[in-house]
């Protein structure tokens, strides 16, 4: 209704309207965006792609897995017009082997790096969905925490 247009990308398009790409290499040119939204892997905790660039085949324990994601903010940055908004929605990383990975928290430090932070929202889960047989038993089978809410940090381009 308001005219605008809506680009999505991904390693594995689950629809006809998204194409594929990877975050870090977007086919778009220089500060064409008016808002971009990310939801980028989680860890390795799920299978996303069999795709060997997918950031979700790599651990949140290593710091390739931040320097990916860190990858992708630059080619946000890059997209994206000045005084434009970039939102990021990502959850925390726990297994038992492996501890906690604060994610939430080292996504807002390299995303501070390049945008101003504008806020950081605390997406609560609703409860009964942790509570299903079929989210607990993913959990229970792959070694991982089921968060009870979500990272939506919203920073914005600003260049002087």
């Amino acid at each position: 209704d308001l005219g605008r247009k809506a680009r999505g990308f991904d390693l594995q398009p689950q629809r006809p309207d998204i194409e594929l790409s990877d975050a870090r290499e977007l086919p778009m040119p220089d500060e064409t965006a008016d808002f971009v939204f990310a939801d980028p892997p989680y860890s390795d905790n799920l299978k996303y792609s069999d795709d060997p660039r997918c950031i979700g085949r790599i651990n949140a324990t290593q710091e390739e897995y931040f320097e990916a994601l860190d990858e992708s903010f630059a080619e946000a940055w890059r997209v994206l017009k000045n005084r434009r908004y970039m939102a990021v929605y990502i959850c925390d990383y726990w297994a038992k082997k492996k501890g906690f990975v604060p994610i939430g928290a080292h996504c807002y430090a390299l995303l501070a790096q390049r945008f101003r932070p504008i806020d950081h929202v605390c997406v609560v889960r609703h409860n009964k969905n942790l509570k299903l047989s079929n989210h607990r038993r993913k959990a229970v089978d792959g070694n991982f925490f089921l968060r009870g809410f979500n990272h939506l940090l919203i920073v914005k381009k600003h260049e002087e």
